[in-house]
């Protein structure tokens, strides 16, 4: 039979040299790896399902012209069915055209000649088509594998509605295929090209699922093969002919094995190495279609009906009894999985299902959510193939409802119940339960009323990330405090409820993941999005800071639902669910961290996580309260519960015989502003120590202080404007010795512990009364050589200083004038002059005063000072003009970024003053910076407003409240070694927060005696100038509420400023101006979290 050549398809006349002989008995016994032939039909079959390979009259191909192996491999395939039949037409297309066609071009050239064919020969036979899909000619770009996926696949539809619609007696055969060589040679671009293949094959799987197979009609039908051909390296299966590839062996017998219908116990190779062909028999004599192989449904990945337990990520569930109750409960304390009707879920990207389903190098996919497969909500596919909570309560209530599907954001349909948001908060957990209760009040799939729910919430990791950027905010109280309100939301508006409140992880283990190099996980992207967690070093304090604030949200969550508040009536209970109270992390074999168990970004979890989570949810739903299980570990191997006989409920507090501690008494308020002492060994050297760095506090004879009106003590106590400009010395932070430690907290009263003899603190508000407390109000840096040289004439001339002798602790805090009205005089006031000044003030301490350790104080950040308001005359009429500079420019203006920047250069030139060795050169003299304020925090009620309470009637300067903490935070960074100082403030009222030296170190930290071994001559002095346009990186960089620095800029002329910083200068403006460019370089933005 001859065919003519149309539109780039050819007939293809066999060659005899490689024509196979005829399958006869004699040819099988000759050739033992051919098949015996059944024969053809009785009669032409009506359905395709019913197509043996004898009934074939024409077999073609598309997708093949410019890949030469599958070529021939498409030649082979039809050499073995011209064993069925000898008359067989083979059709394909011609050599590749200078223009390449694709895959829809081809298949209208296809049925051209198809009709062409049968026009001439006045015949309809059956065809078997096989599509390649080839990924080599994929046009993907980085970071748009997705779309050329998508766009591959609609491609792949177009070509298969148009041959349903224009082919009859047609079997299609689907093959997802890449060749194994080319221009993806390197090992990383051949797993880019199998990941590419596998998400390919995935989706041509859905799209032929979601057409029912395009088997509309008898006479046609389109199946896919199980997996992608080419990509990867072949294993020797030995060959076919002689000197063959044998690559296309391998694929030729793959592809044959499936276009039969599947079978079991037919080896595909002889004992001696030779390759047998898959062949018919009589029980299984068709090709291959979705509807007459029952066995390929379940092992194929086109269907999810029944489908074979996924060992990593499906779960079996051996409760036999999966009954719900005989009718609907009215008590939560009855409730059995069975009577669950909804689910929903509230939280993060953990429960968003972060990067879960993500490629394992993939990761900009994090960003995807796959909420199909979330652990606490997800619905995809059924528990054999995906474990999540939804899924193994389908297994007891297949009309569950809630539960999301696929990807997508909280917004989406396909999310429904799962209202979970990448990079929530505590702080965005009402909102999320209000659209959570809505959602399920307007859906007619829930009767909101009468279904029991199940709500699980997972919150606390993104505060975690955060908590050092703002102590206050992220405390573990102002956390607890939100879940509080989310809960009572819950309580009051949604009836018949569970609500799993999931414990806050124990983040720290995860630290290892990023401190294994050989992982290569994104460590530098991981410290944008968490960098409280990831930049803290080891045995660091910021480390053992997160490790205290994670258990503290962990007992304050325990706390909350221990206090029996979300048990008033039967229908609504909050349980807590501690199995990631231990977290165990899962190593490989070397030790090393399991990426597996991660998302791209070795920080989010995988399906693999999601699984085991999902199990440990639900086993904790199970355990009793007071005795569930509170370690998760990775790599244990966890079966799923099932209830007991005895107890066939959903563990509650009742149903448990649970007792509840109830809330904690309400703490009487406090009278004063004291502190507790707690430490035993206050003795003094053996003898007068000489050297700086070996002095212990009983040592120090003298304490003095300079600065500016927060030293003075400035309207500490004031109840009205009228009692602002009341200078309370004897309350001061590091100078104050009004009564005892008892009931004032300041650095004196605490030394007084230590030595009843220090001398030189400042009581009460007269002048006479001062001491050595030289600080004026209203001062600037340029005022302290002379508060300098004042004091040491106070020193010379009092009977009682020992100038020679006594050791003394001077404390100088200055800079918040500077900073407030830096605007008005950017030359006079800038970071130069004010280490300049600061320079000449601590070297006339150095040249002329023995026996001398300096606290300099870090100027704080002022910028918060912004937050700080209450509805008073005081705060009203005197802030803003007590410091314009911050508190006049609008947010987001370049002023106030301009402001920002040159409070850093502060810090920054400050730090490289005392580090260059500058003090360094005397044995009797240090100065320490003490860095509590570089990152500020400004203190906050539980509603999250600034606490008021530590500020003076003026929201700026400090009450004696805010003394007490400022005196706290001095005196535990003076116990703290030089590059480990907490390096931000904690203004929270606890009587018991004042450290204590230890044995092994009983000195106040200086910068010699804070890192062994001691140096044995003093640091060589630099001469390194600091570049004012690049501040140094500060640990924790996380900006932190400045409410203190508020504090510290006060000037005593508090209301005479409000008319003088009023107005501007023309000069002064064009000097802004000038500097406008300057300061949009240096304005931060923060980054989202995913």
């Amino acid at each position: 039979m001859h065919l003519t050549k149309v539109d780039g398809f050819v007939a293809r006349q066999k060659s005899q040299a490689s024509v196979l002989p005829l399958a006869s008995e004699k040819a099988v016994d000759t050739y033992p790896f051919l098949c015996a032939s059944l024969g053809p039909s009785p009669s032409s079959p009506s359905s395709v399902h019913h197509l043996r390979p004898s009934d074939l009259a024409l077999f073609s191909a598309l997708g093949v012209s410019n890949s030469p192996l599958a070529t021939r491999v498409v030649e082979w395939i039809a050499e073995i069915l011209s064993t069925f039949n000898p008359e067989l037409s083979t059709l394909l297309p011609d050599a590749p055209q200078s223009t390449n066609r694709n895959l829809l071009e081809e298949a209208h050239e296809l049925v051209l000649s198809l009709r062409l064919r049968e026009a001439v020969e006045n015949e309809k036979s059956w065809k078997l088509l096989l599509l390649f899909v080839n990924v080599d000619e994929l046009q993907v770009s980085a970071g748009q594998e997705a779309s050329a996926v998508s766009s591959a696949t609609r491609e792949v539809e177009r070509v298969l509605t148009t041959l349903q619609s224009q082919l009859h007696h047609t079997l299609v055969r689907v093959v997802v295929w890449s060749d194994d060589k080319g221009a993806l040679g390197s090992s990383t671009h051949k797993l880019e090209k199998a990941i590419v293949a596998g998400v390919l094959q995935e989706s041509i799987s859905e799209l032929l699922a979601s057409h029912q197979w395009f088997g509309e009609r008898d006479d046609f039908s389109a199946v896919l093969f199980s997996g992608p051909l080419g990509n990867h390296h072949p294993t020797d299966h030995g060959s076919l002919y002689t000197t063959t590839n044998p690559t296309a062996n391998q694929h030729t017998l793959q592809l044959w094995a499936e276009i039969l219908q599947p079978m079991t116990g037919q080896p595909t190779e002889d004992d001696d190495r030779i390759s047998r062909i898959a062949c018919p028999t009589e029980d299984l004599p068709y090709l291959r279609t979705q509807r007459n192989s029952p066995s390929a449904l379940r092992n194929s990945p086109e269907t999810q009906s029944a489908p074979r337990l996924d060992p990593v990520n499906g779960s079996e569930l051996p409760c036999p009894d999966r009954t719900p109750s005989p009718s609907i409960p009215t008590s939560v304390h009855e409730l059995r999985p069975g009577d669950i009707k909804v689910v929903a879920a509230l939280g993060d990207s953990l429960t968003a299902a972060s990067g879960a389903g993500s490629d394992p190098f993939d990761v900009l996919d994090v960003i995807t959510a796959y909420r199909g497969i979330s652990w606490s909500i997800g619905g995809d596919s059924n528990l054999t193939n995906v474990t999540t909570l939804p899924n193994i309560l389908r297994e007891f209530n297949p009309s569950l409802v809630g539960f999301s599907v696929g990807t997508g954001t909280a917004e989406s349909n396909a999310s429904f119940l799962n209202q979970a948001v990448p990079g929530a908060k505590a702080h965005d957990m009402p909102s999320q339960a209000r659209v959570l209760i809505q959602r399920m009040k307007n859906d007619p799939r829930v009767d909101f009323q009468k279904d029991w729910k199940v709500i699980t919430i997972f919150i606390g990791g993104n505060d975690l990330c955060d908590h050092c950027s703002d102590t206050m905010y992220f405390s573990a109280r102002n956390i607890v405090g939100r879940l509080q309100e989310t809960l009572d939301i819950l309580q009051n508006e949604v009836p018949r409820a569970l609500v799993n409140l999931v414990e806050v992880m124990y983040i720290v283990p995860l630290r290892a993941l990023h401190q294994e190099s050989s992982l290569k996980c994104p460590t530098n992207l991981v410290k944008l999005l968490c960098s409280c967690v990831v930049r803290p070093k080891d045995s660091s304090r910021e480390l053992q800071l997160l490790k205290d604030i994670n258990r503290e949200y962990q007992r304050g969550m325990a706390q909350l639902v221990d206090s029996g508040l979300y048990d008033k009536h039967d229908n609504f209970t909050v349980v807590l669910q501690p199995f990631f109270r231990e977290v165990v992390l899962p190593l490989l074999e070397d030790g090393r961290p399991d990426r597996s168990y991660f998302a791209p970004d070795c920080f989010h979890l995988s399906q693999k996580a999601h699984s085991l989570m999902a199990r440990a949810l639900w086993n904790n739903m199970l355990e009793p309260v007071g005795n569930k299980t509170s370690t998760y570990d990775f790599t244990e191997g966890m079966d799923l519960q099932c209830p007991s006989k005895s107890v066939p409920y959903l563990r509650t507090y009742k149903n448990s015989n649970y007792t509840y501690s109830g809330p904690a008494p309400t703490p009487l308020p406090p009278t004063n502003w004291g502190s507790d002492f707690s430490c035993t060994d206050t003795a003094p050297s053996p003898t007068i120590p000489t050297s700086v760095h070996s002095l212990r506090p009983g040592d120090i004879k003298v304490v003095a202080s300079l600065g500016d009106s927060i030293t003075a003590g400035f309207g500490a106590k004031a109840k009205n404007i009228l009692q602002l400009v009341n200078e309370e010395r004897g309350v001061s932070w590091s100078i104050g010795g009004d009564e005892t430690l008892e009931t004032v907290t300041t650095l004196p009263n605490i030394l007084k512990n230590f030595n009843p003899n220090v001398y030189g603190f400042s009581k009460g508000n007269k002048k006479k009364d001062k001491g050595f407390n030289v600080a004026i109000s209203g001062a600037k840096v340029s005022g302290i050589p002379g508060q300098v040289r004042s004091l040491i004439q106070a020193w010379r001339n009092d009977s009682k200083v020992d100038m020679e002798n006594d050791w003394k602790i001077v404390t100088l805090f200055i800079g918040g004038n500077d900073l407030c009205q830096y605007c008005q005089d950017r030359l006079a006031l800038s970071a130069k002059k004010y280490v300049e000044h600061l320079r000449d003030s601590l070297d006339l301490l150095y040249n002329e005063v023995p026996r001398v350790l300096v606290n300099l104080v870090e100027i704080l950040q002022i910028e918060d000072l912004r937050k700080v308001s209450r509805n008073s005359l005081g705060c009203q009429l005197v802030q803003k003009n007590a410091c314009p500079c911050f508190l006049k420019p609008g947010e987001n203006s370049l002023e106030l970024a301009e402001m920002k920047r040159v409070n850093r250069m502060f810090q920054t030139f400050t730090d490289n003053l005392i580090n260059g060795g500058r003090y360094d050169g005397r044995g009797d003299f240090t100065v320490v910076i003490q860095p509590f304020f570089q990152n500020t925090v400004l203190p906050m009620t539980s509603a999250g407003q600034a606490d008021v309470e530590y500020f003076s009637v003026d929201c700026f300067h400090f009450s004696e409240r805010g003394h007490a903490e400022m005196a706290i935070a001095l005196w535990n960074n003076m116990l703290e070694p030089v590059g480990s100082k907490q390096i931000y403030n904690e203004f929270r009222h606890n009587r018991s927060r004042i450290q204590c030296p230890t044995k092994d170190h009983p000195y106040i930290f200086t910068r010699v005696n804070s890192a062994p071994p001691v140096p044995t001559s003093p640091p060589t002095t630099t001469t390194h100038v600091p570049d004012p346009e690049t501040p140094r990186p500060i640990q924790c960089q996380e900006s932190l509420p400045v409410w203190a620095t508020a504090v510290l800029a006060v000037t005593g002329l508090v209301i005479g400023w409000a008319v003088t910083w009023a107005f501007l200068s023309c000069q002064q403006r064009r000097s802004r101006e000038k500097k406008a460019a300057e300061a949009v370089q240096m304005k931060q933005a923060k980054s989202f979290r995913f």
